[in-house]
C-alpha cells in the first residue's frame, strides 16, 4: 500500500495529537507519532522502521529525496541554529536571575503593578514590544513577567497563553520580524506582480486571526473572567495560590540588585537580536540585496543565525556589565551556564521530538495531499475560498506543527488561483498566513506552543489544554470573517465588524460560561496560610 502523499500522511501527527490530549504525557506521545511516522515511511519494515526513528534518507510524494530522523532534526542547519539560541537565551535568563534582577523587577512591580488585570495587561504589552521574533518573544516574556504574574495569582496557564497569543500573532503582522523575512522570501520568486514584503504588508489588515487575538486578550483580560479548562486553572491559582508551574525557578534576592539588572539585559538582548539579523541580512554588506535597506535586510535574514549572533554578543555584555556593577560573583555568573542549559532541556527535548515528527509528516506528503484537496476546491467558489483556505491552513499547520511549513506550502498555490483578482489575492494570502498562525497557536507540536510553556516554565499539555478553547473562539470568528470578506472585500469594513463581533462574544461568554470566575475576581483576594 503507497501510504505518501495520501491522508495517511496525516495520521502520525494525529495519533500523537490525541494521545497528548488522552494521556497529559508530551514526550511520549510524540515518540508514538515518530514511530507510526517511520512505520508509514518503512512500509512497516521492522528494520527500516528502526532506521527511519534513528537516522536515514526517504522519497517524498514530490519524487525527490528527504532526511529522516533524529540524527537529521538535530543537524539541522537552522533547527541547530534554534536550539543554541534557546540554550543562550536559558543561560541569559539564569544569569540574570542569579544576579537577582529577576526578583528586583518583581519587587518594583509589585509595588506599581496591583491588579491581576494590570499583571496580564503589562505581560501583554511587554509581548507587542518584542515583536522581532516569537522565540525570543516566548522566553524573554516569560522570564521578566513570571514574578510579576505570580504576584498577582495569574496561572502559569493564563500566562503560557497571553504569550504564545503575542508571539506568532505579533510577529505576523509586524513588518519587521522574522515572520515577514519568511513569508516575503517564499512569495518572492512568485509571480504575483509585487514584491514579498509589500504582499506581506497589504494583508496585514486582512490577517483577522493574529487581529482578533489581541482583541481577544485585551479584552479577556479588562472584562476579568475565564472560561472552560482555564477558568478552572486560574480560579484554583485564585483561591489557593497553586499557580500550576513547574516549581523549578525560584528568584534570587540580592540587596546589591536593582530594576535595571533586568532592564538592561533586556535592552541589550533585544538590540543584539535585532542588529544580529540585520547582519546576517546583508545590511551593512555592499555586495548583499539587504545593503542600507531595514526591511530589504530583514527580508534575506536568517533567524536560525542572527538571533544566536545576537544573543550571543548580549550574553557577553550582560555577564560583563553584571560583574562590573558587583551585583554577582564570577562562580555564580560561570554557574548560569550549566543552570541555563538545564533550565532548557525539557523544552529542547519536546522540540527535538516535534521536529522529528514533522520531518516525518513533511517526508510522507502532508503537502502534496492538502495542495490537492486546495486545487479541487478552487472550482466555482472564488468568494467563498479564503475562509476555504483558512480552513485548510488550520487544518495543515495544527497537523504539522509548523505555520512557516504551512505557508510555504499554501503561499505557491493560492497565487495562481486569485492571479487576475489584487484585492482576493490579498485576502487569500492574509486567510493562509492567519491559518497558518491558528494551526500552530493550537497544535502541540509546534515549536512556538513549546517555548510558550518554556517561557512560562508551565507542564505543556496544561498550556496546551487551556489555550485550545480560546483560540478556536477567535478562529471561528475568523472564519466568520472571511467568508464576509470574500464577498464584501473592503477590510475597512469587515475589520470594525470583527472587532465588534469579537467584543460582543466576549460579553456573551463572560454571562454564561465565565459567570463564576466573573463573580470570584471581583471579591478580595484570599489570604493563604503561609501569610
Amino acid at each position: 500500500m503507497e501510504f505518501v502523499g495520501t491522508f495517511w500522511a496525516l495520521v502520525p501527527p494525529l495519533v500523537a495529537i490525541v494521545l497528548a490530549l488522552i494521556t497529559k504525557e508530551t514526550y511520549t506521545s510524540l515518540f508514538v507519532g515518530i514511530v507510526v511516522g517511520a512505520a508509514l515511511l518503512a512500509g512497516f519494515d521492522p528494520v527500516n522502521t528502526l532506521t527511519y526513528i534513528i537516522s536515514g534518507t526517504v522519497t517524498t510524494a514530490g519524487g525527490e529525496e528527504a532526511n529522516v530522523g533524529f540524527v537529521n532534526a538535530i543537524g539541522d542547519p537552522g533547527n541547530a541554529g534554534i536550539f543554541l539560541f534557546l540554550i543562550m537565551l536559558g543561560i541569559m535568563v539564569a544569569l540574570i536571575n542569579n544576579a537577582g534582577g529577576s526578583a528586583a523587577f518583581g519587587s518594583w512591580a509589585a509595588k506599581h503593578v496591583k491588579s491581576r488585570i494590570g499583571t496580564q495587561l503589562a505581560t501583554f504589552a511587554l509581548g507587542v514590544l518584542l515583536f522581532v521574533d516569537d522565540y525570543f518573544n516566548c522566553l524573554t516574556v516569560g522570564a521578566v513577567m513570571r514574578p510579576v504574574t505570580d504576584g498577582g495569582r495569574v496561572s502559569r496557564a493564563k500566562l503560557s497563553y497571553i504569550i504564545d497569543a503575542t508571539a506568532a500573532p505579533i510577529c505576523m503582522i509586524a513588518p519587521i520580524s522574522s515572520w515577514a523575512a519568511a513569508v516575503s522570501a517564499t512569495a518572492h520568486d512568485l509571480d504575483s506582480g509585487i514584491t514579498g514584503i509589500q504582499l506581506f504588508i497589504q494583508a496585514i489588515p486582512y490577517n483577522f486571526y493574529s487581529l482578533l487575538t489581541i482583541v481577544f486578550v485585551i479584552g479577556l483580560s479588562v472584562m476579568g473572567f475565564d472560561y472552560g479548562p482555564m477558568a478552572k486553572k486560574e480560579l484554583e491559582a485564585y483561591r489557593t495560590g497553586d499557580l500550576g508551574g513547574l516549581g523549578n525557578d525560584e528568584s534570587m534576592e540580592n540587596k546589591r540588585s536593582s530594576l535595571w539588572d533586568m532592564i538592561v539585559p533586556v535592552i541589550v538582548l533585544i538590540v543584539g537580536c535585532v542588529i544580529g539579523m540585520m547582519y546576517v541580512g546583508g545590511f551593512w554588506d555592499p555586495a548583499a540585496e539587504g545593503y542600507g535597506d531595514v526591511s530589504g535586510a530583514f527580508a534575506n535574514t536568517t533567524a536560525s543565525v542572527g538571533l544566536p549572533l545576537g544573543t550571543l554578543c548580549a550574553l557577553v555584555i550582560t555577564f560583563a556589565y553584571l560583574l562590573a556593577r558587583r551585583v554577582i560573583t564570577f562562580k555564580k555568573a560561570t554557574a548560569a551556564i550549566s543552570d541555563g542549559f538545564i533550565a532548557m532541556v525539557p523544552a529542547l527535548l519536546i522540540l527535538t521530538f516535534a521536529l522529528t515528527l514533522k520531518l516525518a509528516t513533511n517526508s510522507l506528503g502532508a503537502d502534496v495531499y492538502v495542495a490537492g484537496l486546495m486545487e479541487g476546491a478552487a472550482a466555482g467558489l472564488a468568494s467563498m475560498l479564503p475562509a476555504i483556505i483558512f480552513l485548510v491552513a488550520v487544518g495543515l499547520a495544527f497537523a504539522t506543527g509548523t505555520s512557516w511549513g504551512t505557508f510555504g506550502i499554501l503561499i505557491p498555490i493560492v497565487l495562481p488561483i486569485f492571479q487576475g483578482d489584487p484585492t482576493l489575492l490579498t485576502i487569500g494570502i492574509s486567510a493562509c498566513l492567519a491559518g497558518a498562525v491558528c494551526g500552530d497557536h493550537c497544535s502541540p507540536i509546534s515549536d512556538t506552543t513549546v517555548m510558550a510553556s518554556a517561557g512560562a516554565n508551565v507542564y505543556h499539555i496544561d498550556h496546551v489544554s487551556t489555550q485550545l478553547p480560546y483560540a478556536l473562539t477567535v478562529a471561528g470568528i475568523s472564519f466568520a470573517m472571511y467568508v464576509l470578506a470574500g464577498f464584501v472585500q473592503n477590510w475597512i469594513i469587515v475589520l470594525p465588524v470583527g472587532i465588534a463581533l469579537t467584543i460582543g462574544t466576549l460579553f456573551v461568554l463572560r454571562a454564561t460560561v465565565g459567570k463564576e470566575s466573573a463573580q470570584t475576581y471581583r471579591e478580595p483576594m484570599p489570604e493563604l496560610a503561609s501569610e
